[in-house]
């Protein structure tokens, strides 16, 4: 202990679940992690909208957990609170080699729990609920492949679990992969997910623009861009 910091004192006041088992993340891997928060979500958004919009709707705590938070056999890997505080899990298995595994365990889930604190600010279209109503699958998520997803009308798995996941996991997924992939994706959804996914994308697409003043396509440039200079920092 180094830096003589009191981790029984650090341990008892720390803003986690008390009902999951969850461990600190390593402190250097923290410090990675917080510039990665910075460059890649919260400067990202400086760029497309502005350091007012940033400043307004930025979470004001990023809380860092270094494991994942398990709850029979799944996993979670971020959660936004009332605008205010964003928590982000499995710090300790922080691997800037492993591109895959960054977008998918923090790229996306910073992204991802962003769009929950904006809908939770201002609510995006209620039609968006109903596009898929009827077809969500609420605790059961998990037993959904992605590839069984797709062609249901959602980007993947998590997303069939509920109408604000579906939204904030469709715009992650949106912005923090190329054009390209997202093609892959729809032509995996095929003639009756593929229109589904679009249509949802559209009113995503609207809700930015007209609430936020983003434009999701520039927004996805900025995130592709400034995802490649993590060697930079």
């Amino acid at each position: 202990n180094p830096y003589n910091i009191d981790f029984k004192y650090r341990m008892e006041h720390i803003e986690s679940d008390y009902t999951h088992n969850l461990v600190p993340t390593d402190f250097w891997l923290s410090v990675k992690l917080a510039k990665i928060v910075k460059h890649c979500w919260l400067e990202a958004y400086d760029e497309v909208g502005g350091l007012d919009f940033t400043r307004a709707c930025a979470p004001k705590v990023i809380h860092l957990i270094g494991s994942a938070s398990w709850d029979k056999g799944t996993y979670t890997l971020g959660t936004a609170e009332g605008g205010l505080k964003v928590t982000l899990y499995m710090g300790n298995w922080l691997d800037l080699t492993n591109v895959d595994r960054m977008n998918e365990y923090y790229f996306k889930v910073m992204h991802h729990e962003f769009a929950h604190i904006l809908h939770q600010t201002k609510n995006y279209d209620p039609e968006f609920d109903r596009i898929s109503e009827g077809s969500y699958t609420g605790g059961d998520w998990y037993n959904v492949a992605n590839t069984t997803a797709l062609r249901e009308g959602f980007v993947d798995g998590y997303a069939s679990s509920e109408p604000r996941e579906d939204f904030a996991e469709t715009l992650a997924v949106y912005i923090t992969n190329t054009a390209d992939f997202w093609k892959s994706q729809l032509d995996k959804a095929g003639e009756t997910g593929g229109p589904i996914i679009q249509e949802k994308m559209e009113y995503i697409r609207i809700y930015m623009a007209d609430t936020w003043g983003i434009d999701v396509d520039k927004l996805r440039e900025i995130i592709q861009r400034r995802s490649k200079e993590l060697d930079s920092l």
